[in-house]
């Protein structure tokens, strides 16, 4: 959530201050950036940690989960974990509604930028921002769904957790990519080199079904 909401302030300076982008996000502005994102997902895990090494856990220890996430974790304690439950859903809760905040904030601002520009102009923008703001709606949507609710176990929060632990890490590089030209027109040509030979056998294929289903129509009227 950090690094997305990095690259917001990233797309923020792109698009409202193209002239000075270079001289914004240069190389220590980028490290202090994801210095920052580093620093803050450390700390907010490992203030979960310390509210989960609380726990007395005396029982079963394993858990219904693909990982060791936090909320199955609480399942298995021997103690009341309402109140440390409903910490760890205020810190993601504060967590996520920061960078949401921030990111609404960003686009908002590139919006009513956008306003007086052309269309040019405003489609660029929109290639630009398209792909983070779909990984924005992949990462933060089943993320919210999963922790900002009571400490509680669901049976699709398995499928949830793969889903943005696996599925959107993968989905990132070809999201991003698909902006680049140049992979764009290498798709086009794979597409045009094992696509359009699979049409043209096809065509080929009910060319000649349809030259012999005539040829056997004219044959059975000379039997005739």
């Amino acid at each position: 959530m950090f690094m997305l909401t990095v690259m917001a302030y990233d797309r923020y300076v792109a698009i409202c201050k193209p002239l000075n982008y270079t001289t914004i996000m240069n190389q220590q502005v980028c490290m202090v950036l994801v210095g920052m994102a580093w620093v803050g997902g450390f700390v907010h895990s490992f203030t979960q940690i310390l509210l989960i090494f609380q726990l007395p856990f005396c029982g079963p220890n394993v858990i219904d989960h693909y990982f060791c996430d936090v909320l199955p974790l609480l399942q298995l304690a021997c103690s009341d974990t309402f109140l440390i439950g409903l910490l760890i859903v205020a810190n993601g809760g504060t967590l996520s509604v920061i960078c949401f905040v921030v990111l609404l904030t960003s686009y908002a601002v590139i919006l009513f930028h956008l306003r007086t520009q052309s269309s040019e102009v405003r489609r660029k923008a929109l290639s630009t921002c398209g792909s983070h703001i779909t990984v924005v709606m992949l990462f933060f949507v089943p993320c919210v769904f999963i922790y900002l609710r009571p400490s509680s176990t669901l049976p699709i929060d398995k499928m949830v957790a793969v889903f943005y632990t696996v599925i959107t890490p993968l989905l990132n590089p070809v999201i991003y990519s698909l902006r680049n030209a140049e992979v764009k027109k290498a798709v086009k040509r794979l597409w045009i080199r094992t696509v359009k030979p699979v049409e043209k056998w096809r065509l080929s294929l009910g060319t000649a079904t349809w030259v012999w289903n005539d040829a056997e129509s004219k044959l059975m009227g000379l039997k005739r």
